[in-house]
């Protein structure tokens, strides 16, 4: 399916969504928004892709929403309580398109250079690892705009950095760079340019790729559940998970292989 401004591209078993308006440093668009959930829902039914990587033409990851689009917002007609409930409507289809990456059953990996602000970070966020460019710039820019971030980062950020990091970047919306963003978990490693950050993420794409495509995803879904759940039903979750799961063609692959010592190669079923 084509796409006005994503470009998706499959090698092998790694597919990659890029955001594609250079021109605009790929600040997030209302086409983009849309399009956005149906390129990861194509990638999600696409059984040669095992792992995704999110990444941004040009030179920039994103500057977050279109203020074109932002501006938008303010000429609504019609009474206040309208108004609202269409600024209600509108972000939560908003908070949908970064729900694609999180509900996807497939792995994926944000590769963060130049300008990650706003929405680029609650899209970052939504994502299961982020790799960063040292000179990347980071924020939850939404502040210094005079807006609460609404898309998804305020909820997602602090079970993976923290409370205490997350309020200092929201309260502030302070840039921070990649060595910043590892510094506090917020990304996994950091690369010294574009060119090494997107073979690192392919390489971290690949990796994961060779890995059972059937367990790739119970441990995503597994890990997901385990928000909002005491220990003992998280564990009771992957009891459950695996009593469906365990005895799968793919761990009998893995049995074999080892046994003949060869690597294996697993079909995700």
């Amino acid at each position: 399916m084509g796409y006005q401004h994503l470009e998706v591209t499959v090698d092998g078993a790694v597919a990659t969504l890029w955001l594609n308006r250079p021109v605009k440093m790929n600040a997030v668009s209302q086409d983009m928004w849309d399009d956005i959930p149906d390129a990861v829902a194509d990638l999600n039914a696409d059984n040669r892709v095992r792992s995704i990587i999110v990444a941004g033409r040009g030179p920039a990851f994103t500057v977050g929403i279109d203020l074109e689009l932002l501006a938008d917002l303010g000429n609504f007609d019609g009474s206040p309580a309208e108004q609202s409930r269409r600024i209600y409507d509108l972000i939560r289809r908003f908070q949908e398109t970064n729900n694609a990456f999180a509900d996807s059953p497939k792995p994926t990996i944000a590769a963060i250079h130049g300008y990650c602000l706003g929405e680029g970070i609650s899209l970052a966020t939504a994502c299961d690892i982020r790799l960063a460019t040292a000179d990347a710039q980071i924020s939850i820019r939404e502040t210094r705009m005079g807006l609460v971030a609404d898309v998804g980062v305020l909820q997602r950020l602090p079970s993976i950095i923290g409370f205490g990091q997350t309020a200092e970047l929201a309260f502030t919306g302070k840039d921070i760079d990649g060595n910043r963003a590892a510094a506090i978990g917020l990304v996994n490693r950091v690369y010294p340019d574009h060119d090494s950050l997107m073979e690192g993420a392919r390489e971290l794409a690949d990796e994961i790729a060779s890995v059972s495509p059937l367990v790739v995803a119970g441990v995503k879904e597994v890990l997901a559940a385990n928000r909002g759940r005491d220990l003992d039903q998280a564990l009771d979750y992957v009891a459950m998970w695996n009593s469906a799961h365990l005895l799968s063609d793919d761990l009998r692959e893995a049995l074999a292989a080892f046994t003949e010592k060869r690597n294996p190669a697993f079909k995700g079923t």
